[in-house]
C-alpha cells in the first residue's frame, strides 16, 4: 500500500504563491511519475501538471509559465510552485503517482486533496 499526503494549501490573494508538496510513503519500489490534478465546483479533474522521474515535465496551458513542478526522488516527494494566482486557480488539488509497490504491483493511487482559494 502506497499512501499520498499533500499539503500547503490555502488562501491567497491573486498575484500571490503558494507551494503545495506531496510526499509519498509506504511499500514503493519505485515511483514512476508524480502530478499535480485539480478540481474546481462543477468542473471534471484536470491534469495540471506532471513529473516524470528522469525530470521530464508537462503542464497544462493555463498554467504554464507560473507553475513549476519539482521532485525530490530521494524523498520521494514532488512540489508544485504557483506563482501569480489567479481566482481561477481555485480548485481542490490532489497528487497522483504512478507506482510500483515492493510487492510487485503497479497501480495510480491518489492523495486526499488540499484546498487552494484565490481571493481577486
Amino acid at each position: 500500500q502506497v499512501q499520498l499526503v499533500e499539503s500547503g494549501g490555502g488562501l491567497v490573494q491573486a498575484g500571490g504563491s503558494l507551494r503545495l508538496s506531496c510526499a509519498a510513503s509506504g511499500s514503493i519500489s519505485s515511483i514512476y511519475s508524480m502530478g499535480w490534478y485539480r478540481q474546481a465546483p462543477g468542473k471534471q479533474r484536470e491534469l495540471v501538471a506532471a513529473i516524470t522521474s528522469g525530470g521530464s515535465t508537462d503542464y497544462v496551458d493555463s498554467v504554464k509559465g507560473r507553475f513549476t513542478i519539482s521532485s525530490d526522488n530521494a524523498k520521494n516527494t514532488t512540489y508544485l510552485q504557483m506563482n501569480s494566482l489567479k481566482p481561477e486557480d481555485t480548485a481542490v488539488y490532489y497528487c497522483n503517482a504512478d507506482v510500483r509497490t515492493s510487492y510487485f504491483v503497479r497501480y495510480s493511487p491518489w492523495g486526499q486533496g488540499t484546498q487552494v482559494s484565490v481571493s481577486s
